[in-house]
């Protein structure tokens, strides 16, 4: 690869090893709409929750449905099939929220005989949050959340289990963590040493890789005495149960508790290559320019160009080995340079 001012010279200058630098540095954002970092308040589409798809599938926005965007969604996800109506009554079992289970459980666990085993409870049902795409660039940010779900009479408070340290953990969908009690990244030990529930494991998991957070339903359906809040997951029959509608009822109420709402950070990789380019004394000090040289003759236009050249630098071109141009760097402003000076450019690109 090899440098060039642009506007000024036609020769080029090789960049060596030396010069080039790689970087990676982790950037930390929110991820709910207007760079909130907690999400008070939850809203539901009146349309979308009147549907056909509103008994198992919730989107929810962080205002109203006329000025937000969707920021999260809750699927209602049970192997058994119940809570929503049958496909086909003749067909046992076959329901939308036995699919919403499978689709998971290939995505997280890549197998169709596998179960879900939060902490160390297998769990037959559960809630999936899959955050809004667009809210976080590469991935959540472990050890930060803290996410408020409130019963009759008791809030529940979660957060992930990174900071608790021990092995990755790693599914079909990337690194796995428990959702634990606690908030921000800490642990609360008052029902079980882990954070998890007293009878049912852990509250779930939590995926970054993924953006996704999944809510066991024995662990949040528990009586409070075991850690749980009472959702009252109603799993009986296959008819239109509306669970969906219970946990957004819990979080908005968790949304007034002390320590409120649904506190959460995303994080992205950013690999930089600096490139140090070099104007050293004796290169760069000449322009074809035709305020620099006649455009008939090519001859210089005043002598004094000659033996004390005055040029500026205003954009720095990066070529490849065949001189074709694959990088422009524009300068803030223009450096003069001649033969008493040197100058060091340093060039970043993000990627």
């Amino acid at each position: 690869m090899a440098v060039a001012n642009t506007n000024n010279i036609s020769t080029f200058s090789p960049i060596n090893a030396e010069d080039l630098i790689i970087s990676n540095e982790n950037v930390t954002s929110t991820v709910w709409e207007n760079n909130q970092p907690t999400l008070t308040t939850f809203y539901t589409s009146s349309v979308q929750v009147a549907s056909s798809t509103g008994q198992f599938y919730y989107n929810l926005y962080g205002s109203s449905e006329a000025t937000g965007s969707v920021q999260v969604a809750i699927a209602y996800c049970d192997a058994d099939g119940s809570g929503s109506l049958l496909y086909n009554p003749n067909v046992d079992g076959l329901s939308p929220t036995r699919t919403n289970y499978g689709q998971y459980r290939n995505l997280i666990l890549g197998d169709e005989e596998s179960s879900f085993v939060f902490g160390n409870q297998s769990s037959s049902y559960f809630y999936a949050l899959p955050i809004e795409r667009s809210g976080f660039k590469e991935e959540l940010l472990p050890g930060v959340m803290t996410m408020a779900i409130s019963g009759s009479t008791q809030t529940l408070y979660l957060t992930d289990d990174s900071r608790q340290g021990g092995a990755a953990v790693f599914s079909e969908a990337g690194r796995v963590f428990n959702l634990v009690s606690g908030s921000a990244g800490n642990v609360y030990t008052g029902i079980n040493d882990n954070g998890w529930s007293k009878a049912s494991g852990s509250y779930g998991w939590f995926l970054p890789d993924i953006g996704t957070l999944l809510l066991s339903g024995e662990a949040i359906d528990g009586n409070f005495g075991d850690g749980g809040v009472k959702l009252a997951t109603n799993r009986t029959t296959n008819s239109q149960q509306n669970n969906p509608a219970k946990l957004f009822a819990a979080l908005n109420k968790g949304a007034t508790a002390a320590i409120p709402g649904w506190t959460l950070n995303s994080q992205e990789n950013l690999s930089s290559d600096f490139i140090f380019c070099r104007a050293r004394s004796q290169n760069f000090n000449y322009s074809t320019n035709p305020s620099f040289i006649s455009g008939s003759d090519g001859a210089v236009l005043y002598n004094s160009f000659i033996n004390d050249p005055q040029v500026y630098i205003t954009t720095v071109g990066l070529y490849n080995n065949d001189q074709e141009l694959v990088a422009v760097a524009k300068l803030s402003r223009p450096l003069l340079k001649d033969f008493t000076k040197e100058l060091l450019v340093r060039i970043k690109l993000d990627f």
